[in-house]
């Protein structure tokens, strides 16, 4: 169990860094048991494989042109995962855009999610998912917005948490300190997730900062942080849920490197063999989230992992299923892209919008 005992022997200063399972699955301390029931874990492995599954679908579907850009999240779902499993109905979500198995805990369905990233806003009209911010392209604004929903829960004397997530490319933006500032001072139960998945598109880690984490520049703002592996998947979930019960007890923010690897491209228009070697790919490759969670469960004899391929063959009828539900939506209304901007619209929008309806005439009415 995490605990303040963990937080102070895994310091940010010394780079520790707070992990459960090797890269083969195993524990690393003698004794050691989840605090997870077994139906827990198993369904965690689902959750996981399903996250895994729509990911390298949706990049299937945009290669296909069916959809626009989007940004894998393999590699990463431990983290996504985790947060699924700690986060509450009652709870905020504010995303950044890479956090797919996250949005479908809290409630968002794959068919929204294939309508936003088919170009269609009304897909961040999330109508089963309770206090959810839309998906944060802009790097790392969302996260004051996420310090701001933090004051008036506390304003409010609400019982709540904010989940705030980031790339580690976000740490390298203004709001990112301001949003951390903020919350340090008006004591907000914010956590702040910080995905270090190496990368900020092209630019690797040793660009991004010369500090010798990411979790370390939480201390400047007096934030309790920890840097954990981030595709381990019980060692996320405990600190998920240290971080929640302190906010829960009005003890303030608290900050989280979950270090880890995006195995995929930054985005569908990105090719990551110009800027990283196949080396690193496959130093990275063996501590693969879902590889791991498999060899814990199969040496622990909790599911038959030979039904996984009769698992993935249902997940693709789902998946298929809200994809094709996506592709019948109706069109957005030429008005929903201009009209509600402002309260009267400016010249320059006008000058935009008349463009715009000259070539849908002389394309034919195609978008």
């Amino acid at each position: 169990m995490f605990n303040q005992d963990s937080l102070d022997k895994h310091r940010a200063l010394d780079n520790r860094m707070f992990q459960l399972l090797s890269e083969d699955g195993k524990p690393l301390e003698k004794g050691w048991k989840p605090s997870l029931s077994n139906e827990e874990i198993v369904q965690a492995y689902k959750d996981l494989l399903f996250e895994r599954t729509a990911d390298l679908m949706a990049v299937s579907y945009q290669r296909q042109g069916r959809m626009f850009t989007y940004p894998p999240n393999l590699g990463q779902e431990a983290i996504h995962i985790a947060t699924g499993m700690v986060i509450k109905e009652e709870d905020w979500l504010v995303p950044a855009f890479r956090e797919l198995g996250a949005w479908l805990a809290k409630g968002v369905s794959l068919r929204e999610i294939f309508l936003y990233f088919k170009g269609n806003e009304e897909g961040s009209h999330f109508t089963q998912a309770n206090r959810m911010l839309p998906v944060s392209v802009p790097i790392a604004s969302q996260l004051v917005h996420a310090a701001g929903l933090g004051y008036a829960m506390n304003y409010n004397s609400e019982k709540a948490a904010v989940f705030a997530f980031v790339g580690d490319g976000g740490t390298s933006e203004g709001d990112f300190h301001e949003a951390l500032n903020f919350a340090a001072v008006w004591n907000v139960p914010v956590i702040f997730v910080v995905q270090n998945n190496q990368f900020a598109i092209s630019v690797p880690m040793s660009m991004q900062t010369k500090s010798v984490n990411i979790a370390v520049k939480g201390l400047a703002y007096n934030v309790p942080s920890v840097l954990v592996d981030g595709n381990d998947l019980f060692a996320m979930h405990e600190v998920l849920s240290f971080a929640r019960a302190q906010a829960m007890e009005g003890k303030g923010p608290f900050l989280i490197e979950a270090r880890t690897f995006r195995m995929g491209a930054h985005t569908t228009s990105d090719d990551p063999t110009r800027y990283r070697t196949r080396e690193e790919e496959e130093h990275w490759a063996a501590k693969d989230p879902l590889k791991r969670l498999k060899s814990f469960i199969e040496a622990n004899n909790l599911f038959d992992l030979s039904q996984e391929d009769e698992l993935v063959a249902e997940y693709k009828k789902q998946i298929d299923s809200s994809f094709e539900a996506a592709e019948q939506h109706p069109e957005y209304k030429l008005d929903d892209v201009f009209a509600y901007m402002y309260s009267d619209m400016p010249d320059e929008l006008k000058r935009q919008k008349n463009i715009y309806e000259n070539y849908l005439n002389q394309s034919g009415g195609a978008k």
